[in-house]
């Protein structure tokens, strides 16, 4: 017998009504949940100017990298004054590792000047207000709205979540942003936030971009995905 996530499987007709038939999307929601009921963002932080700092950095960088490079960032600017003030040429050597360090280090010291000059400091707790910042577009913004002020203004599709979407066919966009549209008409608000940290997590651990892991994952039944690595 495979080794699943999860002792339970959710089950649904794979064809009746089609992918984003109501029943199949809540199996879908009830498999995540059983699998990973307790997730949190996996970018360490301890403010949301840390975690904004920390998503701009995650841009083409996995988030172990970003973990491992943020502590020493913020030991030497542990202020958005601090990093403001800082010389660029020594916070792109902080951020080196995390790739695109010439831009990253100029998105972060810009966002934290536009931070003391338009928002006293602080992080704004708006989608249009953090969208202003450089570097933060509209995954870093629901990222920091979600994660820091429980607002769910929209769903975060990374590359996990674009792709996992997609291979179990509740989005078909070629856009983060086309898929971010799909998502958040089928799924309910209350579950924007927790759905995309639940899917990052099975990307991680399961959904393998090269090989997934189907005879590990509690929702192989409701996949339809052609290079599906093991079927029941």
């Amino acid at each position: 017998m495979p080794n699943r996530a999860s002792t339970t499987k959710p089950t649904t007709k794979r064809t009746a009504r089609g992918a984003l038939a109501p029943e199949r999307i809540e199996a879908i929601l009830r498999g995540l949940d059983e699998a990973y009921p307790n997730v949190e963002c996996a970018l360490t932080h301890r403010s949301p100017w840390e975690l904004l700092v920390a998503t701009i950095l995650s841009a083409q960088c996995t988030d172990v990298r970003v973990n491992m490079v943020t502590p020493a960032l913020f030991k030497r600017f542990p202020t958005p004054q601090s990093l403001a003030e800082a010389q660029v040429e020594e916070i792109e050597e902080k951020i080196r590792s995390t790739g695109f360090y010439h831009n990253k280090a100029k998105n972060i010291q810009g966002a934290a000047r536009v931070l003391l000059a338009e928002f006293g400091g602080r992080v704004p707790a708006t989608l249009a207000e953090l969208t202003r910042l450089p570097g933060a577009a509209r995954k870093t913004a629901n990222v920091v709205l979600g994660v820091c002020f429980g607002k769910a203004e929209g769903v975060v599709v990374d590359t996990h979540v674009f792709r996992i979407t997609r291979r179990l066919g509740l989005a078909k966009g070629d856009t983060p942003q086309k898929v971010e549209q799909e998502l958040m008409k089928i799924l309910p608000q209350s579950r924007w936030i927790s759905f995309s940290h639940q899917i990052i997590h099975h990307g991680r651990a399961v959904c393998d971009a090269r090989k997934p892991k189907c005879d590990q994952c509690n929702l192989e039944q409701l996949c339809n995905a052609k290079d599906k690595s093991w079927s029941s």
